[in-house]
């Protein structure tokens, strides 16, 4: 199938590894322009090999927090001063740390709802004038399937991607009639650089190795394994192109099954 993204430009945040590499490198090699951000220099090294592998053209622009909203303003102006404009954007975030409710300071909480909240509503605020002129729009949040069903010991994350669902649901309202598509997409355990964190954090806590951790989280899996970042990225850019023109506002599971609910 022809997703239709050749020569659409296309922003991934916090892109240098995991979920948000594997994103940039698939819309690189579907004939996107990519431009990917990070906190730090790595950002450099995950845009020379998408380049090598796929020759698309590229753009790295290190040194950027989303939780700074000085940063959000910087990289989409370095994107649309490179590139001309914008079709994409992809709102990524680091996840905010791990820990029980009893523990966690309204300090904490502050700078995660900063990183997991406000950093997808200030790359919106940025990005909208120039999605606005594009003729294929599509804006896509990342959340986790924590939205559907909490997650032992996420407190934060629990509680502060809710608040990004509804961004998106109410944006795909709101900006429906500008032809602008807003969706999200919620994916379960993926084995991505984030996860041996918190497998090696779980283990310090439980006294198990970080492998009987994941084998505790596949076990409750129907697929039986963690997700891979290859198959996430599939997902997130199908529902960012022209190919899913009509779909808007959903919250779209990649997680092998293992939200047991029914909505």
């Amino acid at each position: 199938m022809d997703l239709g993204l050749k020569d659409k430009v296309a922003l991934v945040t916090a892109a240098s590894k995991g979920l948000g590499r594997a994103t940039a490198l698939q819309f690189a090699r579907e004939g996107a322009k990519v431009a990917l951000c990070a906190r730090s220099d790595l950002v450099h090294t995950a845009a020379e090999d998408i380049r090598a592998e796929t020759g698309a053209d590229v753009l790295a622009v290190p040194n950027i927090d989303v939780a700074r909203p000085e940063d959000c303003e910087a990289v989409v102006k370095a994107t649309v001063d490179r590139f001309g404009g914008l079709d994409i954007l992809v709102t990524n975030a680091g996840g905010p740390p791990s820990g029980a409710f009893v523990n966690i300071d309204l300090e904490t909480w502050r700078k995660a709802v900063d990183l997991t909240l406000l950093s997808a509503v200030r790359l919106i605020q940025c990005a909208l004038p120039h999605l606005r002129r594009s003729s294929t729009p599509a804006i896509l949040t990342m959340a986790s399937y924590s939205v559907k069903q909490p997650i032992p010991n996420l407190t934060l994350s629990n509680s502060i991607r809710l608040a990004v669902i509804g961004l998106t649901k109410t944006l795909s309202q709101e900006l429906g009639p500008d032809r602008i598509r807003v969706n999200s997409i919620l994916p379960g355990w993926t084995y991505t650089e984030r996860v041996e964190e918190l497998m090696r954090a779980r283990a310090e806590k439980s006294g198990r190795t970080p492998e009987e951790e994941a084998a505790r989280i596949t076990a409750d899996i129907p697929l039986g394994r963690m997700g891979r970042p290859q198959e996430f990225a599939n997902v997130a850019v199908f529902l960012c192109s022209p190919a899913a023109s009509f779909v808007n506002g959903a919250m779209l599971q990649v997680d092998g099954g293992i939200i047991q609910g029914t909505l």
